[in-house]
């Protein structure tokens, strides 16, 4: 492929469309669109024009619905002008073309409410959802997690541990039945968790575990290891800098943040 794309969606809430934006050009696509919703819906932007399809952080409506909830019927039945068809159709075909999505936080919010997300079913269906973290309060802090080499997601490919700051108040993941939880666990779906800084093993322990998903689950990705939401934020970890320890050190001798490790695996996949 000659050059990638990545469109950034923006508007009725959501805040982190720049940071997104710079990041996915500092990891080396040629462009990066941070694009209204509406631009979509009115037909001015296409999905199929780019490979990368990010969904930012914010806050979606104000959360009036719970995190997400208006937008995914945005989605769901938003039809595009001059067409009919439905943004739905269109971003299934995207997904379904080979294409990679990232939903941050927010957009991880998005992913599970419309069924992206872990899509263990031919049909996308919501199975899972984020719930309120257990202490009942927005959660703003950095904190450690591990990498599963096993899963297939493409975005955290070469990864065993990060440091990124998380700000939700919806961030517990909760699926609907235990078979099910052990069905992501098995298939290797959940590429992230929440980690003891000491040891690096997976928690449930606050505040290491911000909002009390069990078995640190931080992520989820679907089995073709394309699609792939987390709720700390990759965008905000671009430069050694951006630590909140950086001056001790805990920032690394590296002048690359390591949030930006995981636009570089989308780059990376898609130049191949």
């Amino acid at each position: 492929m000659s050059s990638i794309r990545a469109l950034v969606v923006a508007g009725n809430g959501t805040n982190c469309e720049h940071e997104t934006a710079f990041a996915c050009l500092q990891a080396g696509f040629d462009e990066a669109a941070s694009v209204p919703i509406w631009d979509l819906l009115a037909g001015e932007q296409r999905l199929a024009d780019y490979e990368l399809l990010c969904l930012p952080g914010g806050f979606l409506d104000g959360d009036d619905l719970g995190a997400a909830r208006a937008c995914a019927n945005r989605y769901r039945h938003g039809r595009i002008a001059g067409t009919g068809q439905r943004l739905w159709d269109e971003l299934r075909a995207f997904v379904e073309s080979g294409k990679l999505v990232l939903g941050i936080c927010n957009g991880f919010q998005l992913l599970v409410k419309l069924g992206l997300l872990p899509a263990v079913e031919p049909a996308p269906r919501q199975c899972v959802t984020l719930t309120f973290n257990d202490s009942g309060r927005f959660e703003d802090r950095w904190v450690e997690l591990v990498c599963d080499p096993r899963s297939p997601c493409v975005f955290t490919r070469g990864l065993e541990r990060l440091a990124l700051p998380v700000r939700h108040g919806e961030g517990k993941l909760v699926c609907e039945s235990e078979a099910l939880r052990s069905q992501l666990d098995g298939a290797q779906l959940v590429p992230l968790r929440y980690a003891e800084p000491e040891t690096g093993e997976p928690t449930e322990r606050y505040p290491q575990n911000p909002n009390g998903s069990p078995r640190g689950a931080a992520g989820l990705c679907d089995p073709s290891g394309r699609v792939f939401g987390l709720m700390p934020h990759p965008e905000a970890y671009l430069h050694r800098t951006h630590h909140p320890r950086w001056t001790r050190g805990d920032g690394g001798q590296a002048e690359e943040g390591l949030g930006l490790r995981v636009f570089r695996n989308a780059a990376a996949f898609l130049s191949s």
